[in-house]
């Protein structure tokens, strides 16, 4: 039992204060609560008294004592309550129920002994002769179900006969139960499971005797495993759960393996703190033969309206070889990830969130604790942290700060802004009406202010947090106001004009000279205060035009509609040759170059040529209204979601003023099953032997109008059995999705992630199977769902047609019978011929425990893992895992 079991004190009516007839017949016809003082009546039943055998000894003493009810007492039944004042019995039949304080108890049959305060509770036989209407004990949250119950009310000792009670997950069925007081029981023939049906478990751990501490624990004598009834030589001369509504600290037992480059090892094994009902700390460690550790921790924190969030660090200490060999190597890696969110309750007027994943290049493509395939796979780590506070003034003000990191593995760049700050105060109407609507080019003008300050940091995955890593930090500050206003000329042309002024501080700039030592054009950082102030205008006009084709009213397409959004702007910015200065190329100084000092800036560079740009844009999409076929409901379909192109002129330029064309188009087909991308660039200029773009138009070389540069489409499709069928990666939140925390895709086109130190949890999501629901003698119900994603790119810079990519990608899952489930990912790339990274899963549902089987096949991670356990927290370390991890060298 799991219950702290404080039986209660049924104590109802003493007879003998009310002796009328009428008072009787109201006590046995109405359901009546009285919360009076009564007399305890010491009248002796007879020894041939036809009650129940009495097990526990009747305590109380001969002297009668005033007792006082401490709350209302309320009982009832459906057929009959009886009293027999003779034998001192209250019988309430059939839907018996007894209330008193938080206690509840109900059955087919109660039976209360007034005089010895024993109440006895159990089952009746039905019409059919079959027992129901089992006793249920509550108290607050917990539940007691035993086939039936006595106990004395004022010893508060009791009796159980089959009891069944839960506790969490864990379910507890023990034949007899004494209860010795409050905080002690004890049990024969139990059985203890994390199963659903108590009474018929698919496994179970089996004992003769036991010792129950509700809320601490349960100490068991010689302990065996049960699987679909049958005893397996798995067990225990004695056995220890702890039983406790709040987490507990305890040990973590790792698993067992062994792999050709480091030898046997001992994985996932540690130390659990449940630190409080807060937070928490799980401390992980690896070992392996060849002297190879890792080291992890792992904390979740919540506090419920305020904020959640959860923190992982990881040490790798990686060995090869043999020391002193050729071939030895040892590598440190290390990986640092943090998520946090608030409620958005907590503070309407302030945010603050973290999204951390940084550390070593290589870390998920060597570490040997790490299955999640879409962090090997990507290129790039990024984390954001920010904070966001909106002052409510007159006009309002916004204040965010965030510090960024970038990180590409390949190149081990890594890009940090520590911090930014933003500061926007928000629009001012100097010329609005107090009151009414604004109008014309007046009332619209406004302005703005903005400040973003920014310490900028770009370096190397070795230099990561060492001093170098800081001297060559950059820092400024730039201020922006912009003055703007919108209009409408001839009712359906919308204008909108704008002058923006901006200044820009910065802290550190160089001076290039040429040194006569290395020969070099060298660059000298200088520290210290600088600024330089710019400016520029802009317009643009734009409308939208409609048309429509209307079909006949039998047509099951009803209309066309085609959308047309053109826009011109035009943008001026002036020259800025003041801050511009000269610097000699050699040692006579006969050749002078210009450059400025801001060109290692944070926000760019003064503008050294005039600009003068005309920007021209077209948007499209196409829809239909069409008839349903059943119902004739008319409702619109989406055609071409978008047609766009866009290009600019550049006046001021001497040659090549035309910009290239770039088209872009996107659509949705079979009911927004699949999505269509495509993307063109055209050059209306002609190209050298050279490779290179010359001032002259390609038709007038002897070519096409347009000359396309670059291409790219891609299609995305998915396909299932029903919607939502599998829980999967993307039915998860991005930060409590493996794969996206790591750095990896959402879906599953590149393999799904598995934390391989809790291994309880579905590769497939936690999401309920798709149940079966078809009838009759065959059932051919196979949920499934494909995914499957195309992408090609066409590259012609310099006449060298060709493809650069040319790939596919598809994924799936299968339930081929309940409990099953299936799935792969793979693809093909065929630009190199070669299969790209494939996994393959199997995972089979066996209620209380979970199988799965994870295999890539081919590449570089080949692999595959094993495991088999119980699924319930409680009892996840009986399990079994294997896996033959990938021999994965370090480079």
């Amino acid at each position: 039992m799991q219950t702290k079991v404080n039986y209660i004190v049924f104590i109802t009516i003493v007879f003998s204060l009310f002796t009328s007839d009428a008072f009787c017949q109201e006590i046995r016809n109405k359901n009546i609560s009285i919360p009076i003082e009564i007399q305890k009546d010491t009248t002796k039943i007879k020894k041939n008294t036809p009650i129940i055998n009495d097990t526990i000894k009747n305590d109380s003493k001969s002297q009668k004592k005033k007792q006082k009810l401490e709350g209302i007492v309320s009982r009832g039944a459906v057929d009959y309550e009886k009293l027999d004042q003779k034998k001192k019995l209250i019988t309430l039949y059939n839907k018996a129920y007894f209330k008193y304080l938080d206690y509840e108890l109900t059955a087919g049959k109660i039976v209360y002994d007034y005089d010895k305060k024993e109440l006895y509770a159990g089952r009746i036989k039905d019409s059919l002769g079959n027992y129901s209407q089992r006793p249920v004990f509550k108290q607050g949250s917990q539940v007691i179900e035993p086939d039936s119950i006595r106990f004395n009310t004022e010893t508060k000792k009791a009796i159980v006969w089959n009891t069944r009670t839960t506790y969490d997950e864990f379910k507890i069925k023990a034949a007899k139960t004494k209860k010795e007081n409050d905080s002690v029981y004890f049990m024969k023939d139990i059985i203890f499971t994390t199963s659903e049906d108590i009474d018929n478990p698919e496994y179970y751990f089996k004992t003769n005797k036991g010792k129950f501490v509700p809320g601490k624990k349960v100490v068991t004598g010689v302990t065996n495993m049960v699987i679909q009834d049958v005893p397996t030589p798995i067990g225990l001369p004695f056995a220890f759960f702890p039983m406790s509504e709040k987490s507990i600290s305890g040990f973590i037992i790792p698993s067992f393996g062994d792999t050709n480059l480091r030898g046997y090892y001992l994985q996932n094994g540690g130390y659990y703190f449940a630190l409080s009902d807060n937070y928490d700390l799980t401390i992980l460690g690896d070992y392996y033969t060849n002297g190879s550790f890792a080291l992890r921790g792992t904390s979740s924190y919540a506090k419920r309206y305020k904020y959640s969030g959860n923190f992982n660090i990881s040490y790798d200490n990686l060995i090869e070889s043999e020391r002193g060999l050729p071939d030895y190597l040892n590598a440190k890696l290390y990986n640092i990830q943090w998520s946090h969110s608030q409620d958005a309750k907590a503070n309407p007027n302030s945010r603050f969130s973290a999204s951390v994943n940084m550390g070593s290049s290589n870390y998920f493509r060597q570490s040997l604790n790490t299955r999640n395939v879409g962090a090997n796979l990507n290129n790039t780590l990024s984390s954001s942290i920010s904070y966001s506070k909106n002052f409510q003034t007159v006009p309002q003000v916004n204040l965010s700060l965030a510090a960024t990191h970038s990180q590409n593995t390949n190149t081990q760049s890594v890009n940090m802004s520590l911090p930014t700050m933003q500061l926007n105060v928000d629009r001012i109407f100097p010329f609005a009406p107090k009151s009414g609507i604004k109008k014309g080019f007046i009332h619209n003008i406004n302005l703005q202010y903005s400040l973003r300050g920014e310490n900028r940091i770009n370096t190397t995955d070795s230099l990561f947090f060492k001093r170098e890593m800081f001297s060559n930090m950059n820092s400024g500050m730039q201020h922006s106001i912009p003055l703007s206003t919108n209009f409408k000329i001839f009712k359906y042309f919308s204008v909108s004009t704008s002058v923006n002024y901006s200044e820009t501080w910065v802290f550190n700039t160089i001076k290039k000279y040429y040194d006569e030592n290395t020969g070099k054009v060298e660059d000298r950082r200088q520290n210290g205060f600088d600024a330089f102030r710019q400016y520029n205008m802009s317009a643009n006009i734009g409308t939208t035009l409609y048309g429509t084709f209307n079909f006949s009213e039998n047509s099951r397409i009803q209309a066309i509609r085609h959308v047309m959004r053109p826009s011109i702007s035009y943008s001026y910015t002036p020259s800025f040759e003041q801050y511009y200065d000269t610097y000699a190329i050699d040692a006579l100084g006969t050749t002078i170059n210009e450059y400025t000092r801001f060109e290692q800036g944070l926000f760019g560079t003064p503008n050294k040529q005039m600009s003068n740009i005309a920007n021209f844009s077209l948007g499209n999409n196409l829809e239909a209204k069409v008839k349903d076929k059943e119902t004739d409901e008319v409702k619109k379909v989406m055609l071409l979601n978008n047609l766009n192109l866009s290009t600019n002129y550049n006046f001021t330029a001497d040659s090549l003023k035309l910009a290239p064309v770039r088209l872009s188009a996107g659509t949705q087909l079979l009911k927004d099953k699949m999505q269509i991308n495509l993307g063109a660039t055209l050059d209306p200029y002609a190209i050298n032997n050279a490779g290179q773009r010359i001032d002259m138009w390609n038709i007038d070389n002897g070519g096409s109008l347009f000359r396309m540069t670059s291409a790219n489409a891609t299609v995305n499709y998915s396909l299932s059995s029903t919607d939502a069928l599998f829980g999967g990666s993307d039915s998860k939140k991005n930060n409590e999705n493996p794969n996206v925390m790591n750095g990896g895709r959402a879906d599953d086109l590149f393999g799904q992630a598995t934390d391989l130190a809790d291994r309880r949890k579905s590769m497939f999501g936690e999401k309920d199977e798709e149940k079966n629901t078809s009838k009759g003698f065959y059932n051919n119900s196979i949920p499934w769902d494909l995914t499957l994603a195309y992408s090609v790119t066409y590259t012609n810079n310099n006449r060298n047609s060709q493809i650069s990519n040319n790939s596919v990608m598809f994924s799936g899952n299968l339930t081929p019978s309940e409990g099953w489930r299936v799935g792969f990912s793979s693809g093909y790339d065929f630009k190199n011929r070669g299969v790209t990274y494939t996994q393959i899963r199997f995972e089979r549902d066996l209620k209380s425990w979970r199988f799965d089987l994870s295999w890539v096949p081919n590449g570089y991670y080949k692999q595959w893992n094993f495991f088999i356990g119980i699924k319930s927290s409680i009892l996840q370390d009986i399990k079994y895992e294997k896996r033959n991890a990938a021999d994965r060298i370090y480079r």
